[in-house]
């Protein structure tokens, strides 16, 4: 992992307290931030965590930028510092009534354009403010906040992180997270008991990849555990996976699979093996004779699942398997055709994949995590047999009434022990001298966890 800023890595722009989630694909990769357009080229090769100053480029009725990296933050000019030079008492005898500032639109714009800096803009607008110095230092201070926010000229570039990440994608939407706030994605590492050593079972059916990447980052690099990573779509989401940036070492550790596609081979190998009467007698065993689990259901879910779909490089589209199509069989007469030769490519990626998801599947797993839109229930009765006895079982959802009835079957199959039900909640605090509160706005409830031991 490189300490320098390169070409393909994704780097997080931050500017103040808004950060934003770019890739940096080729040198003439542009951000856009607000309605300000950055161009990103001058920023290879500089270390992160490098604060660059915006330059404008001089093209009319266009906000483009380049990027001079600074060789100290402290060339940042303290705004404070240099503008509060006398506050007023209270606020009671000002009026807004917009005439304060002496500057018009017009004269603002021309000013933003003559002006080197952001601070010479900011210290015009203090100049020719009429209510200023009349104002209490707290309300020249956010007076300042304001102004800094529309006309700030620096951003510093730094490394995604787990925390970045998921504070980037939860402000955009919650539901894309499907509703994992960082308090709890921590709380769900810890339940699970992720570590360097042993392997572990994840299904989640849509979070931008947050969860496998909170997961392996727990692993860490230099270990032998693994990652199996269930998800219901033909595709995992990976984004967050491949903005960590992991050695491909540790990335190789993480097996994204279709559920169904993994069952299926899974059961149908164990088949061949060992013959369908002892499977079932194994599965049956397995789930403490629970009639619902039995290996017909499992055949009959599995009949009902339809194959991945495969990509054909032939265009953009992508086209399912015909029914009853053997894949494994050349062309009869002539040279095989193009076509069939890069479907079966493709098809034996994802092969590979499931063979090796489930031969780890066969010494089962040290915990269960599951974060789904679906009702959790079903999927866990499908991947419990696959937990080692004394292992913990960590379910999310967004619904109390969903895992109160996981809760009461899971007490009655006796299955899992020592349940528990909770919710989190987080208050965020903005800490100042004399003015220490609860943010004005903050997100509720995150979601609630249920929590337990598997029974050997």
């Amino acid at each position: 992992m490189s300490d320098k800023i390169k070409v393909g890595d994704y780097l997080i722009v931050q500017r103040q307290k808004y950060m934003k989630l770019a890739k940096f694909n080729n040198l003439n990769t542009t951000v856009q931030l607000g309605k300000d357009q950055i161009e990103m080229k001058l920023a290879e090769n500089h270390p992160y965590y490098t604060t660059f100053q915006l330059i404008p480029k001089q093209e009319r009725g266009r906000r483009q930028f380049t990027l001079d990296a600074l060789s100290t933050p402290s060339e940042i000019r303290n705004l404070k510092e240099l503008l509060i030079k006398e506050s007023g008492s209270d606020n009671r005898n000002i009026t807004d009534d917009r005439q304060s500032q002496s500057l018009s639109s017009e004269e603002i714009l021309k000013l933003r354009e003559d002006c080197e800096s952001s601070s010479e803009v900011i210290g015009k607008l203090v100049e020719s403010s009429k209510s200023f110095m009349t104002k209490t230092k707290y309300s020249q201070e956010k007076y300042l906040k304001r102004k800094e926010k529309k006309y700030f000229e620096y951003i510093t570039i730094r490394r995604p992180t787990i925390r970045i990440l998921c504070d980037i994608y939860w402000r955009l939407d919650p539901e894309k997270l499907l509703g994992v706030r960082f308090d709890t994605l921590s709380q769900i590492v810890s339940y699970s008991g992720v570590c360097s050593v042993g392997n572990y079972l994840l299904y989640e059916s849509g979070t931008n990849g947050l969860l496998p990447a909170a997961m392996l980052n727990s692993i860490g690099a230099e270990t032998e555990a693994k990652l199996v990573h269930l998800h219901p779509g033909n595709v995992a989401q990976k984004q967050a996976l491949m903005a960590m940036d992991f050695p491909a070492e540790q990335q190789g550790r993480c097996l994204s699979v279709n559920i169904y596609s993994v069952l299926r081979h899974y059961y149908q190998q164990k088949e061949a093996t060992n013959g369908t009467e002892v499977a079932e007698g194994e599965v049956k065993e397995a789930t403490n004779g629970s009639e619902a689990a039995t290996v017909e259901e499992v055949k009959i879910a599995e009949t009902n699942v339809e194959e991945p779909e495969i990509a054909i490089t032939d265009g953009t589209k992508k086209r399912k398997l015909e029914d009853g199509a053997d894949n494994n069989e050349s062309v009869a007469e002539g040279e095989p055709n193009a076509k069939q030769v890069k479907l079966d490519k493709e098809k034996q990626s994802w092969e590979i994949e499931n063979e090796s998801a489930a031969s780890t599947m066969e010494g089962k797993f040290d915990s269960l995590v599951i974060v789904a839109k679906e009702h959790p229930y079903s999927i866990l009765k499908a991947l419990l047999p696959f937990v080692k006895p004394s292992r913990p079982v960590v379910i999310f959802s967004t619904s109390r009434e969903i895992l109160t009835e996981c809760y009461v079957d899971m007490k009655t199959e006796a299955s899992v022990t020592y349940l528990r039900l909770s919710s989190n909640w987080t208050r965020q605090l903005q800490v100042l001298p004399d003015r220490t509160h609860p943010d004005v706005t903050m997100s509720g409830n995150s979601g609630y966890l249920l929590t337990g031991y598997t029974v050997g």
